[in-house]
């Protein structure tokens, strides 16, 4: 879930990472590229790292079923797959009933969030969301309607 809300992370990066992409002594995560995204190295927050480190020193081992590099397993101790990581949000959409919750509009927030709430410039949204173009980024960012209608007023007033 953290990889969700903190790095904005989709499903398939998610599936994709491997034990070699997590680097828990500088903090970062590696996301390899896909046919949509960039590739990206992102830091991992304080609070995410000492639950990483137990779960692939302690956890991960013990539920590990199969020989795979891949770093998130189901509950049968194999790679967990974009259908998995569904089903890991779908009971938590009764805690949100007026919102559409899924691993893309918790991406989609998280994106909106740098955008417009952290202000983080276009082109650092861009890289930290890993979007090839930054028109895809610029449509995440929420307009204020009231500021461009004060500058409306104020350069072309309605006399």
């Amino acid at each position: 879930m953290s990889l969700l809300i903190y790095q904005g992370l989709t499903s398939e990066e998610i599936t994709n990472l491997e034990l070699k992409d997590i680097d828990l002594e500088n903090g970062t995560i590696y996301i390899k590229a896909s046919n949509t995204l960039n590739r990206r190295t992102l830091e991992l927050l304080n609070k995410q790292i000492l639950p990483l480190s137990k779960y692939i020193e302690e956890v991960r081992q013990k539920m590990l079923r199969c020989n795979t590099d891949k770093l998130i397993l189901n509950k049968l101790g194999k790679p967990i797959s974009v259908d998995g990581i569904h089903s890991i949000i779908e009971p938590l959409k009764t805690l949100f009933p007026d919102r559409k919750l899924n691993p893309q509009t918790i991406r989609m927030s998280v994106i909106c969030n740098w955008l417009n709430e952290k202000k983080y410039d276009l082109v650092k949204v861009q890289e930290l969301a890993g979007h090839k173009w930054p028109g895809t980024t610029e449509k995440y960012i929420r307009v204020d309607v009231n500021a461009e209608r004060e500058l409306i007023n104020r350069y072309f007033p309605l006399i």
